[in-house]
């Protein structure tokens, strides 16, 4: 196991793997922006290294200044969290070329996997099912036309770089596709430095279901079971759940295979995510491998009792898997939900501010991972997650009943905020939801006025499944009371290797 591992990341998921170190006796360094010199990741750190001001792309994008953070500290290994540089291949490469173990699958994995249409091409050579539309990019809006024509309408123009729900553009009739095509082209120029877009039928009523896999250097890979993420808004999760409900056995056990499969074929090593959308007749398509920790990894970890960052440091060492197929038990029902410094009123417009009361749930089988606490301001430069609430229960009802009990519990107050917890408990009200036959329409459903005289449907009964990127003075240098051994900025660029993006 490594002694000392650079965390480069912010917020929540710095504290969850600042935890996890500390658990294996590894030191940490944290690495964070002016905003965050405050931060509890920073406070709990053993040493903290400032990177820039609060913008991101001058500090938790800045690849040069966390690498030579980690070569100051006599770090071994970056984690890179989730976001920011967390599915940069050019970065892992860097990493390696600095003596650094990253975090994660191997540069070129990433690379493949970060670029959409291979990633596509290379799983269906695996076997794994597609949606209907094109493998390869598409150079022209007539290519696309074809396409669409051949798949039937409506669909989706996908960015092949893109991620994180950003670059795609549902489009639903012929009219309608050459400006979407130009339209969603522009943005991924903008967003990602490449504007290459392909086009898949649009599953409108359809379920988000993913597979967690773990994966060693040695060749060995397990599965860990199934999420469902889909309460979605704009393609950001808001709502997760393990096992997935309401689908029939031989189709989460094909899931789950499929998705261990296409990972091992590719060379994946790490914690991933498998991702895949389910239509009505329960037909499984491939959507994209995620290669980082998931927000929602809590579910996971709840239902199977496995560590999931204890698993990607122990990986990244180089040890053998710790556990087998066969030693994966799935109990029970966990349920996450995101609660997002945002106002659902005003169309789920960032709410950032100072919290002056902040009282997160306690009671049997809840955990929460945040990094909020009383005093805290929630900065508007980064990602307005604040918090994750996940419990288990026996079964999905008692699971859902508890979560309900918790965000109720859940006391967040200041000037100007506002956060998703009043509509994530509608959600989990939903009469679809409760019988598990939601889809990723639902929250478009929830947001839409009934029209006039509209009489409300219940759902159906539930057959068994028959049918979320980021000026202070200098940080002193000398060891605080803490023991934490603060250092000043690094430079952005010095004796770390570099080299054009």
């Amino acid at each position: 196991m490594f002694e000392k591992v650079l965390i480069a990341n912010r917020g929540e998921i710095a504290l969850r793997v600042l935890r996890a170190c500390r658990e294996l006796g590894v030191r940490t360094v944290v690495v964070h922006s002016s905003a965050d010199a405050d931060s509890l990741p920073v406070r709990l750190a053993d040493e903290t290294v400032r990177i820039g001001p609060a913008a991101s792309r001058q500090s938790y994008l800045n690849a040069a200044a966390i690498v030579e953070a980690a070569r100051q500290t006599g770090a071994q290994a970056v984690h890179p969290g989730y976001g920011f540089l967390s599915e940069d291949a050019d970065f892992a490469e860097i990493c390696a070329e600095n003596g650094l173990v990253f975090v994660g699958p191997p540069p070129q994995v990433m690379a493949a996997l970060a670029d959409k249409s291979t990633a596509r091409a290379l799983m269906s050579r695996a076997g794994l099912p597609l949606p209907p539309g094109s493998v390869r990019t598409l150079p022209t809006a007539a290519d696309a036309l074809d396409v669409a024509a051949e798949v039937g309408y409506p669909v989706i123009v996908k960015a092949a770089a893109g991620g994180g729900g950003r670059g795609m553009t549902v489009v639903r009739s012929a009219a309608e596709l050459p400006r979407a095509y130009a339209r969603t082209r522009a943005a991924a120029q903008v967003a990602f430095g490449d504007d290459r877009v392909y086009v898949e039928r649009y599953l409108v009523d359809a379920r988000h279901v993913e597979v967690q896999v773990l994966c060693d250097g040695h060749g060995n890979g397990i599965h860990l079971g199934t999420r469902d993420c889909s309460v979605q808004r704009r393609h950001q999760k808001l709502i997760e759940e393990a096992p997935a409900p309401a689908l029939r056995p031989a189709t989460l056990d094909t899931l789950a295979e499929t998705a261990l499969r296409g990972a091992l074929s590719v060379g994946f090593t790490g914690a991933g995510t498998v991702e895949f959308l389910v239509d009505e007749a329960e037909r499984c398509h491939f959507l994209e491998i995620n290669c980082r920790i998931q927000v929602e990894h809590p579910v996971t970890e709840l239902v199977t009792g496995i560590d999931l960052v204890h698993e990607q440091l122990h990986v990244a060492a180089g040890t053998p898997l710790r556990w087998r197929q066969e030693d994966v038990r799935l109990r029970g029902v966990a349920v996450e939900c995101r609660v997002n410094v945002e106002d659902p009123d005003r169309d789920f417009a960032p709410a950032p501010g100072r919290l002056d009361r902040f009282r997160p749930p306690g009671g049997p089988f809840t955990r929460v991972d945040t990094h909020g606490h009383v005093g805290y301001l929630v900065s508007p430069h980064y990602d307005s997650l604040l918090a994750k609430v996940a419990v288990w229960a026996p079964d999905r009802d008692g699971a859902l009943d508890r979560l309900d009990r918790a965000l109720g519990e859940f006391e967040v107050a200041g000037p100007g905020v506002r956060t998703t917890i009043p509509f994530a408990r509608r959600v989990l009200r939903d009469a679809a939801f409760r019988a598990g036959r939601h889809t990723t329409a639902l929250v478009e459903r929830l947001l839409t006025p009934p029209a006039a005289g509209a009489v409300p449907v219940a759902a159906p009964p539930y057959d068994g499944g028959a049918a979320a990127d980021r000026t202070v003075p200098d940080i002193r240098a000398d060891a605080d009371p803490a023991g934490r051994t603060p250092v000043t900025a690094v430079p952005a660029a010095g004796p770390t290797a570099w080299r054009n993006r």
